[in-house]
């Protein structure tokens, strides 16, 4: 392994566990966004197979275990920051919709409009792999539906997010619609 110094990025580089002949560069630096919080990104890259992965870690988060729960009225709402651990569960009640925590989460900084994607994304997959006469695809047609209404900001909704060990946060864009309760 080796590694070098680049402007604010630190590069190493091993051998890929891929495709056994190239060489992973992982990239680190540090982001200072906008609102004074800072991020340190890691991207990982293959020369040789283009295996890639990026992390992104909160260097200013709040590390206080909780039950931190954002109402969604508006489509201004959607626009609230998400910082999720990969030790957060995340959840919106009314479209029955989870995200479990687990060993292998990642971690990710984004907002409720940047949720509301993901999921569309997965719901879409798992539809798409549903046999044609599967009696549940009317169901998930709702479901994407009610994603769609969301995403525009016409479906009013809860977003939750609850974190035993911390890390998780919202960063509402109306405190009035945020709460936030110690576990």
């Amino acid at each position: 392994m080796n590694n070098k110094k680049r402007n604010n990025e630190i590069i190493y580089s091993f051998k890929c566990p891929s495709c056994q002949e190239g060489k992973i560069d992982i990239i680190k630096s540090i982001y200072d966004l906008p609102d004074g919080d800072k991020m340190l990104i890691l991207k990982f890259e293959c020369n040789r197979c283009n295996f890639h992965k990026n992390d992104i870690i909160p260097l200013t988060t709040n590390m206080e275990p909780g039950i931190m729960t954002l109402q969604i009225f508006e489509e201004e709402d959607l626009k609230s920051k998400i910082y999720r651990s990969p030790t957060g569960k995340l959840e919106i009640p009314e479209l029955e919709l989870i995200v479990e925590p687990g060993p292998r989460a990642d971690f990710y900084y984004t907002n409720v409009q940047g949720i509301l994607f993901r999921f569309e994304s997965a719901v879409s997959i798992y539809r798409n792999n549903l046999e044609e006469n599967d009696p549940e695809k009317g169901e998930i047609d709702e479901l994407l539906d009610n994603l769609k209404q969301a995403i525009d900001g016409k479906f009013r909704f809860t977003l939750k997010i609850t974190d035993f060990q911390g890390g998780s946060y919202i960063i509402p864009l109306d405190k009035s619609k945020y709460s936030f309760e110690k576990i």
